[in-house]
This record gives structure tokens, sequence and C-alpha cells, in this order.
């Protein structure tokens, strides 16, 4: 692929700011748009999978096949490891030219961990360092729960680059700092080089306003319109805020965009926005300018009004709002546990209906 940057807000964004952005898909076509316009990582997940191998058809159905074929034996579980790999791998590969360029420090793929095994530190931290090996550009995703922060400071201590997703308050980002911190320290103590480490903290901003959304409606909250909205933002900005004072070396990652505040909000600041191919495009075409407006902060009358009237926002914008054994249970990371896992059964349907059609329909 060519290296050419191409002129674009996004690459503006990246060429005079410290703020990064990801392609948030492993589809061939999305990273290369992505990275030709400043694009300095990917990530992936079951239900990213699932979306490539529906967009990419021609080429993924013939190859689960082909895994089957090669391996007589092998359940739909090993093949849809097998499938997610390559996928990873395919990913990693278009990404090497950066991650060359940068010294290792960016141009990394993610992969995420077994979201069935969310319970269970010790099988993702393994299946971690398992990953770490398939590609040098590898950065591998837990779950910003306790079990996950057990897993990503062991994984870390292992020489593992990690991303810690499903995160959705202050609380969860700072224990994701604190967690890596210890792990890169033992790195260290055993003679390892952390220079090439780029950590990474999902805060799911979009998700947090859906959220508030589901709340309000549940719960018959009389909130201001706008507000939901920028209940990620306020919870990202108050995040970032004290990371950098505590001088934590995990870069905050805003995904999971809803609208174009999602971006314009959070440019300036030294963190990631991993954005979806659709997004990239409407800013890309947008004309606006990214302006730095990272210190900038929320409206108080919005964070007034979303601390009165929603409590769980509360308890994900106070750094001191959920406990760790919290985490997995707060409403917006239930949720998106639930639906992860659900996505990784519907991608090992998937590869059974390539393996084993079913006979009740008729062949497309």
């Amino acid at each position: 692929m060519t290296t050419t940057m191409v002129d674009s807000p996004l690459a503006h964004m990246v060429a005079s700011t410290p703020t990064d952005y990801w392609n948030d898909s492993c589809a061939v076509d999305e990273l290369e748009y992505a990275v030709e316009r400043g694009a300095t990582g990917a990530t992936s997940n079951p239900s990213i999978v699932l979306g490539v191998m529906k967009k990419e058809k021609a080429h993924w159905v013939p190859r689960v096949r082909a895994i089957a074929d090669e391996h007589s034996t092998w359940s739909e579980v090993e093949i849809t490891w097998a499938l997610i790999e390559e996928m990873v791998v395919r990913g990693a590969g278009i990404l090497a030219a950066v991650f060359e360029r940068e010294d290792g420090r960016k141009g990394r793929l993610s992969v995420q961990t077994n979201p069935a095994n969310y319970r269970d530190p010790v099988r993702m931290a393994d299946q971690a360092v398992h990953f770490s090996t398939l590609a040098p550009n590898i950065q591998v995703k837990f779950p910003a729960t306790a079990a996950g922060l057990v897993a990503l400071e062991e994984a870390t201590a292992r020489g593992v680059n990690i991303n810690a997703t499903v995160a959705f308050s202050v609380a969860q980002a700072l224990a994701v700092g604190e967690a890596v911190e210890r792990g890169l320290a033992r790195f260290e103590a055993a003679g390892g080089d952390t220079s090439r480490f780029s950590p990474v903290c999902s805060l799911m901003i979009g998700r947090l306003d859906d959220w508030v959304k589901v709340l309000v409606e549940r719960d018959d909250i009389a909130l201001e319109p706008s507000a939901a909205n920028w209940a990620g933002i306020a919870v990202f900005k108050r995040a970032y805020a004290i990371c950098r004072e505590r001088g934590y070396r995990t870069r905050l990652l805003a995904a999971a965009y809803r609208h174009r505040l999602h971006w314009t909000e959070l440019v300036g600041g030294d963190v990631v926005l991993t954005m979806p191919h659709a997004w990239q495009v409407r800013f890309n075409g947008s004309g606006i300018a990214p302006l730095p407006r990272i210190d900038i902060p929320v409206d108080p009358a919005l964070i007034d009004d979303l601390c009165a009237r929603v409590p769980d926002f509360v308890r994900a914008y106070a750094p001191d709002g959920l406990a760790p054994d919290e985490f997995a249970t707060f409403g917006a990371t239930a949720r998106t546990l639930r639906g992860f896992v659900a996505s990784y059964h519907d991608l090992q349907a998937t590869v059974r209906d390539i393996v084993l059609p079913n006979p009740d329909v008729r062949p497309a």
C-alpha cells in the first residue's frame, strides 16, 4: 500500500497535535484508507471480526473451509480462533510500516482475549502472551474488571502491550493506570526494556452515553436533553486530567463513536481516538478544523444536571465512584460484556454455518 499521506482533517489532527487515531476495524480496505490519512493503529473484537467476515466474505469463507479441511478434528472453537488470529495478523501487516517508522511506539493492532473468560485472569494472561507471538505489533485487550486488572498487570509484567477495554468510568481508568505501572515495574525489575510499551485504556464514551439514555427512559428521568451526549466526554476529560497529573504511562483511548463531539472535544490531548470507517469518512468530509479542546471543560450546568439526576453518572464521573469489584456489574460494563460474549458465540455460529451448512436452508 502507499505510504503517501492523504490530506484530510484527521491527517491534519495527527500532524499538528499529540492526538492519534486508530481504525476501529481490521478490514483491509478500511485500514488502508485510515493509514493513508494518518491512523497509527487498529482494533478488533468479536463483533468487528464478524463484521469483517461479512465485508470480506469472498476471502474469509474459503479460508474458514480451508482451515477446517486442514484440521479435520478441530472444534468450531479452534477454527474460530484460527480465523481470528489470521485476520489479526493480516491487519497487523498493514500497520507494520507504521510500527517500524515509529520505533514500535505506534502501529499496533489490538486483539481481544476470549470474552467468555472475563472471570479468569490466568486464562486471559496466558492467551495474551500467546497473541503477542503472532506479530511484533500486537496489542492485547482485557476487560477493565477486577479479574481483567489482575490479568493485564500479569501480562504487562510478561512483556505484553495491553489495551484495557470495556471501561466507562474515571475509577476504571485510574485502576488500569495503576495496574499497568505495577506491571511495568515488574518487567523492568526483571531486566526488561519498557521503551517500546504503548499501553492504552479504552473508555467507551459512546456506550456510556447510551447507558445514560437507557436510564433516562427506564427510570423516567427528566434530564436536560443534550446532557446525555456529554456524559462520556465529561468522564474522559476528567480521567485524562487525573492520569496526566499522576504520570501514568497508559494513554487514554476514546471508543464507541456516536456523534462529532466525540472527536472534536478530545482533540489536543495525548490520547488515541478509535473511529469506525464511516465516522472517518464523515469527519474527513466535514471541513472541520480539528482545534485543541481537550482542556476546555464541559458545561458545568450539564455536569450538575447529570449528577443530580443520574446516580450511575456520579459513579462513572467520581474518581472513587466504583470499587474494582463493582466494575463488572456496573450497568454499561455488564451490557457490553454480555454483548461481546454474544458476538463471540455469533461468530462461532457463522463458522458452523460454513463448516456444517444447514441443510434446511437453500444454498446462496
